[in-house]
């Protein structure tokens, strides 16, 4: 163990990553019904039952830069690179479909590593008089950030091969969720330019990609352009019933070539996903790029989320359970929040507290 690691736990490393999942009705029919997500980090995935209902259950500068290698090296050994596990939107299969397999919570000694790690960084860059560099915007926020998007559509011969209509759709919903637009949403800086479209055409990257797999390996590698601060989004036929999945900014140093959001070709706006068909998926899955947890992460107690103004959730919520309220205290659950797993047409916002987060996120690793 190297000295000053002793707090932190160490876990067997695993590329973190979110994922949202659903399971088909038919092998024709893409109606997604409530599934379940798949998360890393070393997570065990445990079986839990479905229910039939909408809701769920609920110094110097030297020494600074020194100082921080070694505590970067000393996250690096216990969390995996600086990884964290994150969950995504999942959905439940209803009636008598087999119960799909949901992860364990995020451990609260994950969660707070990760936290130390960006309390490090950050700290180093006040220290190293960086932040001072930063060109805040109103109200201390970030002044605009506009976000390259690379978007790589990979599909097989016609299937799958998605139009520039429906790219621009999604382009428009990610402007319109970072942007404010929605009942109770909070504009973020952030906003989002497509700078280039690719179309690749291969079978096995197309059909049944899942994360940790050769074929995602293969795929980011050969596609992904730009640095930390480019948001490159991928489509394809996810398999075992996968919405979607992402990094977080941490793993970046890392496993730069992973880094991106994969979602589903048919959760696009138009695309044949029911209730997740309206593009969703990619606000979701980007907040998690953006350094955002789920909502109901940690449940009632703890840190939670991170959020001081999202209220606690035990467990996330499905459909658009209005009233739904599984702590005690803090307000009824955030059913409208997109770090949940309510139907698209049921998520309208993000909080100011959440995009303070993206804001030091952003700082920290992709600036």
């Amino acid at each position: 163990m190297r000295p000053g690691c002793e707090e932190i736990p160490r876990i067997r490393y695993r590329e973190e990553r979110t994922v949202r999942r659903f399971r088909r009705i038919t092998p024709s029919a893409r109606n997604r019904i409530i599934g379940v997500a798949a998360v890393a980090g070393a997570l065990a995935l445990a079986p839990v039952s479905a229910p039939t209902g909408a809701a769920a259950d609920s110094t110097g500068s030297a020494t600074s830069a020194s100082a921080a290698s070694a505590g970067e090296k000393c996250f690096d050994a216990a969390e995996g690179h600086g990884n964290a596990p994150a969950m995504a939107r999942v959905l439940r299969p209803h009636g008598n479909d087999h119960a799909a397999d949901e992860p364990n919570a995020v451990s609260a000694k994950k969660a707070a590593a990760m936290e130390r790690a960006l309390d490090r960084k950050l700290d180093r860059m006040r220290a190293d008089g960086q932040l001072a560099k930063k060109k805040p915007g109103k109200n201390g926020q970030l002044a605009p950030v506009t976000i390259p998007v690379y978007f790589h559509v990979v599909h097989d011969g016609t299937t799958g091969k998605l139009g520039a209509g429906a790219i621009q759709a999604q382009m428009d919903v990610l402007n319109d969720a970072y942007g404010g637009s929605g009942s109770g949403n909070t504009a973020s800086p952030y906003s989002f330019e497509l700078v280039d479209t690719t179309y690749t055409d291969n079978a096995n990257w197309y059909n049944g990609i899942q994360p940790d797999s050769a074929a995602e390996a293969n795929m980011k590698s050969s596609l992904r352009q730009g640095g930390a601060n480019a948001l490159n989004f991928y489509t394809a036929d996810l398999g075992g019933g996968l919405l979607g999945w992402a990094t977080f900014p941490t793993s970046y140093q890392s496993q730069p070539e992973m880094d991106g959001v994969v979602v589903l070709d048919e959760s696009l706006p138009g695309g044949s996903a029911t209730n997740y068909d309206e593009g969703d998926t990619g606000t979701h899955e980007v907040g998690h790029w953006m350094g955002l947890y789920h909502t109901f992460q940690g449940g009632c107690g703890g840190q939670g989320d991170y959020v001081s103004d999202t209220a606690a959730e035990a467990s996330p919520a499905f459909a658009c359970p209005t009233g739904r309220d599984t702590c005690s205290g803090g307000g009824v659950d955030p059913i409208h929040n997109f770090m949940d797993y309510t139907y698209d047409a049921c998520m309208t916002l993000f909080t100011q507290g959440q995009v303070d987060r993206m804001n030091q996120f952003w700082t920290a690793y992709r600036a």
